[in-house]
């Protein structure tokens, strides 16, 4: 272990106090936080002596001067690297990363329990119209209760678009619980691995066309923004649901409230928004049968401890020269290795 100090800062807040009470335990480690309070010259100094940054994984929580580009890293000479505070990482520009030799991680399954929990949630109060008996229950009397039949969800058929931690654990729900034929649309994994993880690889038309309930669990980049819109939700029958706990702006939400007000699809289920959050003018509050959370589902009191927990155990072994198990861009490991030789004055270990 290197007794040189190493320099991290976060923006605004961490996730949990689990941040500080574990790299407390560490003397060679220094974390500072800064804010749009901090002044001027103090900020340059955090910034200028930073290895590494914990930063927010939500865009919409981020300020653009704060997400992980270009632009920041000139005020960063000595970043060496980014450790998103979640799962997903639309808060950091890989490409500049690896340019410039720093490495980026995520806490990938940190939260999966949780947002399977979330989309099974969902799901039984979407299928058992749960969410339109309590509103209609709310505002009028004389309910009659086969006007709101619902329907059971054992049998039926999930298609899930994402298959890593998140995905993979809703297959295993709802294949061992309900008994559910699992779909599944993953690009980067092959029909082998994708049955491995409890998933029929398929492509993302069949879906649509084919499942009960439609589950999104990919993260939002360049091939999956604006992969889900009018003619996807054509596809969907009629008795369907859509259920999204990725990323907005994954799915098209003015498409998705055309297909519900046209009833082409039963109903919806949506945690993640843009931009976030919505505002109740939003045309998808109209919906008795949407269900509605404010980018929640990752967000328990275990799931924070654990991705606070990941976070600092991956950031401990970078810095103690091992390779980081969440790395999002391996191409940076050659020029980090030279940065981080020079900094530290030896090399991280073999990969």
């Amino acid at each position: 272990m290197s007794t040189l100090m190493k320099n991290i800062f976060y923006y605004n807040h961490l996730n949990h106090p689990v941040y500080m009470e574990l790299m407390g335990r560490r003397k060679d480690m220094l974390v500072q936080k800064v804010d749009a309070a901090t002044p001027s010259r103090q900020m340059a100094g955090v910034l200028a002596a930073a290895h590494a940054y914990q930063i927010g994984s939500d865009q919409n929580e981020m300020p653009p001067d704060f997400q992980a580009c270009d632009a920041l890293f000139r005020r960063t000479p000595n970043l060496l690297l980014v450790s998103t505070s979640g799962a997903g990482y639309d808060t950091i520009d890989l490409d500049a990363c690896t340019r410039a030799g720093i490495l980026a991680m995520n806490q990938a399954g940190g939260n999966a329990e949780a947002v399977a929990e979330h989309v099974l949630g969902m799901m039984f109060c979407l299928s058992k119209r749960i969410i339109e008996t309590d509103r209609y229950m709310r505002r009028e009397a004389g309910i009659k209760r086969v006007e709101f039949m619902g329907h059971d969800a054992l049998g039926k058929t999930i298609g899930i678009v994402g298959l890593g931690h998140v995905g993979t654990r809703i297959a295993e729900l709802c294949r061992g619980l309900m008994h559910m034929r699992v779909l599944a649309y993953d690009p980067y994994l092959c029909a082998e691995e994708m049955a491995n993880r409890g998933g029929e690889k398929v492509a993302l038309d069949a879906i649509f066309r084919e499942s009960d309930y439609v589950s999104i669990n990919c993260p939002l980049n360049a091939g999956s923004k604006g992969m889900v819109g009018a003619a996807q939700y054509a596809l969907m029958k009629k008795e369907a649901f859509f259920i999204s706990t990725a990323r907005g702006g994954v799915h098209d939400e003015i498409a998705l409230a055309d297909a519900l007000r046209e009833k082409r699809i039963a109903g919806a289920g949506l945690d993640v928004w843009e931009p976030e959050p919505p505002l109740p003018s939003h045309p998808l509050m109209q919906f008795d049968n949407v269900l509605l959370s404010p980018h929640t589902a990752g967000v328990t009191h275990e799931s924070r401890t654990r991705i606070t927990t990941i976070a600092v155990e991956q950031l401990l072994g970078a810095f103690d020269g091992k390779r980081p198990p969440r790395l999002l861009n391996p191409a940076a490991w050659p020029l980090f290795c030279e940065r981080f030789e020079k900094e530290f004055g030896r090399l991280p270990e073999p990969a």
